[in-house]
């Protein structure tokens, strides 16, 4: 590829979102190389979503997502033992409340 917008003879990766239908997530599908956002946009539309497979597209570029990695997963996702408050035991339900 050549006349990319990153100096390098290469266009930028961009990370592509689908989602199914209405009311549904966006879930990551794949990537793409495009030069800017709108023929990333188009391109997406165009490899991901040829059969209709979904209602709206997102793509970002690959260099603004931000990641956890593995090596911090512990104390990353661990829950702060410093708010008790999220738990359910702070809180008696009123009578007459269902399908809580």
């Amino acid at each position: 590829m050549s006349g990319g917008a990153s100096g390098g003879g290469e266009w930028p990766l961009w990370e592509v979102f689908v989602r199914a239908r209405r009311g549904m997530a966006h879930v990551h599908v794949g990537s793409l190389h495009a030069p800017d956002a709108d023929l990333a946009l188009r391109n997406a539309r165009d490899v991901y979503t040829r059969r209709q497979e979904g209602v709206s597209l997102w793509v970002v570029p690959s260099a603004e997502v931000v990641a956890s990695t593995p090596d911090v997963r512990g104390s990353f996702f661990e829950p702060a033992a410093d708010k008790d408050y999220r738990h359910p035991t702070h809180y008696t339900v009123p009578d007459g409340v269902q399908h809580l």
